[in-house]
């Protein structure tokens, strides 16, 4: 066995098996530019080692292996980063995101351990995997319009080929989900028992890509029970009539769905969220990507001193008060000149930050 890495990324190549463990526990492995550049090195590097036949990742949970996959992006450094000018915040999102596309494109199989916490990041380095595993412990979500972003890391793909309006209902709501409801999504491939996971990953390493899971359907899932009022409801024109519908309706999950949900988060970023996730059904994941590029980049400068993103970190993460200062504040005020600018790149084709994904 070759142990390699440096202290938040492990790796080690076992047998058959490249194996990767995030370990930074006590922040539920949160992605760091530094981890996003060793993952990078890595996965390059194995994809021309003949000794890796599959590559493997999991997370440290606190405990020990596992229990934990990642939190997403580590967002108190958005935050820094974007008070301080930090040119580090823009080299973040180019190379998480070509981090995403080299694991969707990834010529090996890829099994991703999603046990615990998968959320934002978490996501974006495992939905490009060959095998997705959740367990009983699973907490996926894709939460960013509660922190005035969107969902990124080639979320606007992989949301927007979820079954019917899934993918705009998670998108926009941010809803956790557990193991049931991810296989249903089309978001994971098979759920399987915790206990079962430290087996498997050692099967990987002597067997290679024959220990492979093969994808499972899995019973119990309350999205499957949902679907109906989702597709009726987040298929209609704009977040407006979404919101509206759902008020009109009155059945709890409704009253839930608006009051605890949509109408915490934010109003702006809910409305270009809907336009990412709608444009994504008809792009490839390179072009998606390039598009979440623009966006990411006008979160934190469009609007100069009125960030969405840098407010609402800060109400979660640094004051935690919980109490985002929304601009607009009403989901009734956004408009569509408001959103449209999102939407146009601030670099020439020529020039683009990810022009080089194929």
């Amino acid at each position: 066995m070759e142990t390699t890495g440096m202290s938040e990324v492990r790796t080690e190549v076992a047998g058959k098996a490249g194996r990767i463990t995030l370990d930074r526990p006590r922040a539920l492995n949160a992605l760091s530019l530094a981890m996003i550049r060793e993952l990078k090195a890595t996965l390059r590097a194995w994809r021309d080692d003949p000794r890796v036949e599959v590559v493997a990742i999991r997370g440290m949970g606190k405990e020990g292996p596992f229990g934990a996959f990642c939190a997403g992006g580590d967002i108190r450094f958005f935050h820094a980063a974007a008070l301080a000018g930090n040119p580090e915040l823009e080299d973040f999102f180019t190379e998480e995101y070509t981090l995403n596309h080299l694991v969707q494109h990834y010529p090996k199989p890829y099994v991703s351990f999603m046990d615990g916490i998968v959320m934002g990041g978490g996501m974006g380095i495992s939905q490009g995997a060959r095998c997705r595993i959740v367990t009983e412990r699973t907490k996926m979500a894709m939460p960013e319009t509660g922190i005035g972003l969107f969902p990124d890391v080639g979320g606007g793909h992989f949301l927007s080929r979820c079954p019917g309006r899934i993918g705009e209902y998670l998108a926009l709501t941010g809803e956790v989900i557990g193991a049931a409801d991810a296989v249903d999504a089309g978001l994971a491939d098979l759920a399987m028992p915790s206990s079962e996971l430290p087996a498997l990953w050692e099967r990987l390493a002597g067997e290679g890509a024959a220990a492979v899971p093969a994808p499972q359907r899995a019973e119990g899932s309350k999205l499957a029970d949902r679907r109906p009022d989702i597709d009726r409801v987040f298929a209609l024109g704009s977040v407006r009539e979404i919101v509206a519908a759902l008020e009109a309706d009155g059945s709890d999950w409704a009253r839930h769905t608006a009051g605890v949900l949509l109408r915490k988060r934010s109003p702006l970023m809910l409305h270009v969220t809907l336009e990412q996730v709608r444009r994504a059904r008809g792009m490839s994941l390179a072009d998606e990507l390039r598009m979440e590029r623009d966006l990411v980049r006008h979160c934190f400068h469009l609007r100069p001193g009125a960030s969405e993103t840098v407010e609402g970190v800060r109400a979660l993460a640094i004051d935690k008060d919980h109490a985002p200062r929304w601009s607009p504040a009403r989901i009734e005020d956004v408009t569509a000149e408001m959103v449209e600018p999102f939407f146009r790149s601030p670099w020439p084709v020529h020039a683009h930050p990810l022009r080089g994904l194929a």
